[in-house]
């Protein structure tokens, strides 16, 4: 049978960043001639970064990208590179004039062939996504063809991302075509267990394509989103041939062994899409030892993968929006504590500024805990008493109870941002999802900051990170990061006397079981107490997520973990007087 090493370049891109896309696919197209490539391949979007949202509107932007990829041919080409075919993703538009309905424009999600010096092949995404984060319907208009590249006597189909998820179109199309590979380039943002689920399609859509099945994941972060590679290579029967790393940039490059191509396809095939088949090479490479089997990159556990997710999605937002330091307020706590610990790994320590803030309420062991934080980890920290701004207002203005504490959120909040504009550091909101959905939270107190890293992490799940960032330190014969006071202690948000988080929210086990159920699943109060939560409780629960809707919408974003984290795929009016319970 005919060979082909295959190159899958599982890397990042920036949104906008044009130019900076484009020197990385001609740096990476070079490593993969260099390695003796017969065709290689980039990410959904890679030239424009994925999601670009309203830019797809842009007709400047469009523009920019279609004539950035007959650049890149040309570029590519001139320096020796042009023989080697490369697939890209890129935004591209419709030839056609838009129907009734379709987006000004009819811009496309594309992909395309580069090949000594020419775009040989433009094509678009057939199924466009339109749920959870996803708005393409909005955006594109989709494709009508099936692209089939022969490659060294090897016929290859082209399909982008979610024409592997939805059943029928390009799949059974590779099929009926007759293509030895399918090749899938996507941008499939990162969700907790999302990697069982994946490899679980890619061997689905193999065996349906009755092919080889290659699907090159982009790696990075953009905005709340995270992309965590695991490029994968399944053959006709759905055996894993190849696996990329998690959250790790890198070529994967493999040796097949791919049916020869017969006569070439024509025709309408599956779901009425018109076969368009290019010739780039008729005949097969001469045979040679294989050498190169892409390897099977060990799985993280479901805590390190997480916790790898939640790195990756803040040193892509830092770096991306062009910050160098960071800045968080140290309670002692556990939240705080977590949220260090992840900018330590994202950024290092010598980037990290943390500010411990006492009140009159603060106990000595949280002040305590801040600064062990701080001396294991190497951060940078100062301390700000709060007490005499707090003395300033209450002298002014005679804050009882709620009023008194928040206010003293609010001085904390005033005095990071203050520093922030003085030095140049970027805020760190440390909140939590559990708190997030109850309205835990004080507005512009601490809930001010550019980013948020826990944002979509339920407590339980901040509790077992924290654990599991310690063992993995004391494993790895390091100083855990997180000192034990800040795990074991009852949480608090220490606003006034021996306060705790219990006194007004459940136990967080049982609290984060009803939210799941609630925000991530969109069961109703009904279903919720059948599972067996008490009735009362489970009122007053969904009383406090319907109502802090407000509070959640000016939150910073932060780095999406779950199906259905508090952003894009959570969109409830904040005027809405519908209450699963009275």
């Amino acid at each position: 049978m005919p060979q082909l090493r295959l190159a899958l370049n599982q890397i990042d891109s920036t949104v906008g960043a044009i130019a900076a896309n484009a020197e990385a696919i001609v740096h990476w197209t070079r490593h993969c001639a260099e390695q003796g490539a017969h065709l290689a391949a980039f990410p959904e979007m890679m030239l424009t970064g994925y999601p670009v949202e309203d830019l797809a509107l842009r007709s400047s932007f469009v523009e920019a990208s279609r004539q950035a990829l007959t650049d890149l041919a040309a570029r590519l080409a001139a320096e020796g590179l042009g023989e080697l075919p490369v697939v890209v993703g890129y935004l591209d538009r419709s030839g056609d004039r838009p129907r009734y309905g379709q987006p000004a424009g009819a811009p496309r999600n594309a992909g395309a062939v580069l090949h000594r010096g020419e775009v040989v092949l433009r094509y678009a995404k057939h199924h466009l996504p339109n749920y959870g984060v996803f708005d393409e319907f909005r955006y594109f208009v989709p494709g009508e063809t099936l692209p089939v590249i022969r490659v060294h006597g090897v016929d290859v189909a082209l399909a982008i991302c979610e024409d592997l998820w939805q059943d029928g179109g390009r799949v059974p199309a590779t099929r009926s075509a007759g293509a030895g590979l399918l090749l899938s380039i996507n941008a499939s943002p990162y969700e907790q267990n999302k990697d069982d689920t994946r490899l679980e399609l890619v061997r689905k859509r193999a065996q349906e394509a009755g092919c080889t099945t290659a699907y090159l994941a982009m790696t990075g972060g953009q905005d709340d989103l995270v992309f965590d590679g695991d490029s994968i290579v399944v053959d006709r029967d759905g055996g894993v041939v190849a696996r990329a790393p998690q959250f790790s940039e890198g070529c994967v490059l493999l040796d097949l062994e791919l049916p020869a191509a017969g006569p070439v396809p024509s025709g309408t095939v599956d779901d009425g899409l018109r076969i368009e088949h290019v010739t780039l090479s008729e005949d097969p490479v001469p045979a040679y030892e294989p050498e190169l089997t892409g390897g099977q990159a060990e799985r993280l556990d479901d805590d390190e993968e997480v916790y790898s997710a939640l790195v990756t999605g803040l040193r892509a937002y830092v770096v991306k929006n062009g910050f160098r330091s960071v800045l968080i307020g140290l309670s002692g706590g556990i939240d705080s504590a977590l949220v260090a610990a992840i900018a330590c790994d994202a950024l290092g320590a010598e980037n990290v500024y943390g500010v411990s803030m006492p009140s009159k309420y603060s106990s000595e062991h949280s002040k305590e805990d801040a600064a062990e934080l701080a001396r294991r980890t190497g951060l940078n920290l100062r301390t700000v008493s709060i007490e005499p701004m707090f003395s300033a207002y209450m002298d002014s203005l005679g804050l009882t109870g709620l009023a008194e504490e928040n206010l003293q959120s609010r001085l904390r909040g005033t005095t990071l941002m203050a520093i922030s504009n003085q030095e140049g550091h970027l805020v760190l909101a440390p909140g939590n999802k559990s708190e997030l959905a109850v309205g835990y939270s004080t507005l512009y107190g601490d809930s001010v900051g550019a980013y948020g890293p826990i944002k979509d992490v339920y407590k339980t799940t901040v509790f077992r990170l924290a654990k599991w960032r310690d063992k993995a330190a004391a494993e790895r014969g390091e100083v855990p990061p997180i000192p034990e006071n800040s795990i074991t202690k009852p949480p608090s948000a220490e606003l006034r006397p021996d306060q705790v988080d219990t006194d007004s929210l459940p136990d967080y086990p049982v609290l984060d079981a009803i939210l799941a159920m609630y925000v991530d699943r969109d069961q109703g109060r009904e279903a919720i107490v059948a599972a067996g939560f008490d009735a009362e409780l489970v009122a007053r629960t969904l009383r406090l997520v319907d109502t802090a809707e407000y509070k959640r919408r000016q939150y910073p974003p932060g780095t999406k973990i779950s199906a259905k984290g508090f952003g894009k795929d959570r969109r409830l009016p904040i005027t809405n007087q519908w209450r699963e319970s009275v």
